[in-house]
């Protein structure tokens, strides 16, 4: 592979002598052309962890005829990401003592068996369904790597200037699985017989062998992935890319006592784990949500597509933005949360046409999502490198690891209150939980 060198303001010693020295050679920092490569394959794995986690939302009429899920369980299926989260703290661990690779390759263990026990194609479906729901725990197990490490990938292998770029491509990575399994998944599994917008007759055989189908190509995929980093993914380069990659971190139980005292910090996790973690949760669950406003299975998977399409498109380009203005993160944040606030009230009003007597049409309900998925989605990159500039030099892995997880603890308990408390206007208007976001969004530090 080859090396490109680092500019000019990056090329200063990385260790400084304890005493005065003359013909001192300033030490010398490099970006290697590999780091694509090792950006490309994290990515890959955090695509598919996106994919595997949203496969059932999307289909849950066709999950339902075929294996005979309840609504409860649709909800739970997604909900086995966010617990999945819960020894985030002995991830963090492994990350900072053993480095990226070692967790990463843990990580794809557990995404290709959870991957393997959701495809074996057993008859009875009560233990169909517990091998389903044990595969969508064991992919859960995977995202405290997957979702925390971006950063400290982002800041191992890639300049200052490419590093909030980086960060936006590896976080939101996962966003673009999600979305493409609400495409992917009302377009390869028919909607049965009597559901919205379903014409065509449809036998319980043919959907069982196109959802058989798709968990096949998931597994084979993973499977794939898991072999590439096995045989290379190397946890750091030869040379540091800059002075910043080089310098000496905070152990990691200081950096969890740093984080948790640490009032700025958490101000600011707040602001990020509150919406992030309901649009989450309430768009693993969008298709069910949406059925009772008359809402196909097919169209509810464009719109939840394209509301987190468009939240990665705008979040890599406003990253892009923020490598070359670096004081106006705060600003960012809150005109984006303004916006998801206002979009949030449109969905939500749009929906409840009984009690606002509003008119509800395809193209509002594909406006109002869309709106609201492009402002919350690209907040999350210009978030973590917020979080990174407050609290330096804790390590960045540790650091977005606390924040993913208080977000999925959100994602949680929206999940949890809709297993058990389910109504179908209740849930319509679930979005609206965004609205506290403003005013979270403004107490940010600058």
């Amino acid at each position: 592979m080859g090396a490109v060198e680092s500019t000019e303001g990056e090329r200063e010693p990385l260790l400084v002598p304890s005493q005065p020295a003359t013909n001192t050679q300033p030490g010398l920092s490099r970006v290697y052309g590999r780091r694509w490569f090792v950006l490309t394959m994290f990515s890959l794995l955090g695509f598919m962890q996106g994919l595997v986690w949203n496969t059932w939302g999307p289909i849950q009429i066709s999950a339902k005829h075929v294996f005979e899920f309840s609504s409860t369980d649709i909800a739970v299926l997604v909900m086995w990401g966010p617990v999945g989260y819960l020894p985030w703290l002995l991830f963090m661990s492994l990350m900072d003592k053993k480095g990226l690779r070692a967790s990463l390759l843990l990580s794809a263990f557990f995404m290709v068996l959870g991957a393997a026990l959701r495809s074996v194609p057993l008859k009875d479906l009560y233990y169909r369904r517990w091998m389903i729901h044990g595969g969508q725990l064991l992919n859960g197990l995977a995202g405290p790597t997957i979702m925390s490490a971006g950063p400290l990938l982002s800041t191992t292998w890639f300049a200052p200037d490419q590093r909030a770029t980086a960060t936006a491509i590896a976080s939101l990575i996962g966003y673009l699985g999600s979305a493409c399994a609400f495409l992917i998944g009302p377009l390869a599994v028919p909607a049965p017989n009597g559901t919205v917008g379903s014409t065509v007759y449809w036998n319980q055989n043919h959907i069982r062998d196109r959802i058989q189908f798709v968990l096949y190509a998931e597994v084979g995929m993973i499977a794939a992935l898991f072999v590439a980093v096995l045989f290379y993914f190397p946890s750091r380069p030869p040379v540091p890319p800059s002075v910043a990659a080089a310098s000496q971190r905070l152990s990691y139980r200081s950096s969890i006592c740093r984080l948790l005292s640490n009032m700025r910090f958490l101000m600011v996790a707040l602001a990020y784990s509150v919406p992030t973690g309901v649009i989450a949760g309430w768009a693993g669950v969008l298709d069910m949500i949406l059925t009772p406003a008359k809402v196909s299975q097919v169209d509810a998977g464009w719109i939840g597509f394209w509301s987190i399409v468009g939240g990665c498109v705008f979040g890599v380009a406003m990253a892009r933005f923020a490598d070359y203005i670096r004081g106006m993160l705060k600003l960012i944040l809150v005109l984006m949360f303004a916006g998801a606030s206002l979009a949030a009230t449109w969905f939500t009003l749009t929906c409840l046409t009984r009690l606002t007597h509003l008119p509800s049409t395809t193209a509002t309900l594909y406006t109002s999502c869309i709106l609201v998925g492009i402002f919350i989605n690209s907040s999350v990159p210009i978030f973590l490198e917020l979080f990174i500039e407050t609290v330096y030099p804790v390590p960045e892995g540790i650091t977005c690891g606390v924040v993913t997880f208080l977000s999925n603890l959100f994602t949680g308990l929206l999940l949890f209150c809709l297993t058990f408390y389910f109504t179908a206007a209740l849930w319509m208007g679930a979005v609206s939980g965004v609205l506290s976001s403003i005013s979270t969004g403004k107490s940010c530090p600058g």
